[in-house]
């Protein structure tokens, strides 16, 4: 027989857990940096700062098309709005399991006042959205020459 340490509040964790299971579904998954989120699925994302000082925004959207995309950047938020659609190929009578979410989602993110929002680009490319927001120039860090007298 195994010795177990007393632990008062396992039991409380165990319980939590399986409630956030329960929980889970029906609420859906916790979004707090976005400023809205709606819809039926929502695709995730990464958020990075490249050496370019660059933000980059990655959104994985397997089995999209480039025309179910719509992206906007509006008073320093960037809003990505689509639809992702299943089959017509197959009828729901047919199906026997479906895991993938379909439907349509909006996630917006509020964007630093550093962003130049004239110049941001996006490329779509193996059913990955990446959007590039370069900073302002004056945001940019420089070196800055120490003379010596």
């Amino acid at each position: 027989m195994a010795i177990v340490r007393f632990d008062p509040f396992r039991e409380l964790s165990l319980m939590q857990d399986r409630m956030n299971r329960m929980f889970g579904d029906f609420y859906g998954r916790r979004l707090d940096d976005d400023v809205m989120s709606r819809g039926d699925w929502v695709p995730a994302v990464d958020i990075y700062e490249n050496d370019k000082h660059e933000i980059v925004i990655r959104a994985e959207m397997p089995g999209m098309k480039r025309e179910d995309i719509e992206l906007r950047v509006e008073n320093n938020t960037l809003t990505l709005r689509g639809e992702r659609k299943r089959e017509a190929e197959v009828s729901d009578e047919q199906y026997h399991r479906v895991e993938r979410a379909y439907g349509g989602f909006v996630r917006s993110f509020s964007l630093p006042s550093t962003v130049d929002a004239g110049h941001v680009s996006a490329e779509y490319k193996d059913g990955v959205l990446s959007v590039t927001l370069p900073l302002r120039e004056e945001a940019k860090p420089r070196q800055i020459p120490v003379e010596i007298k």
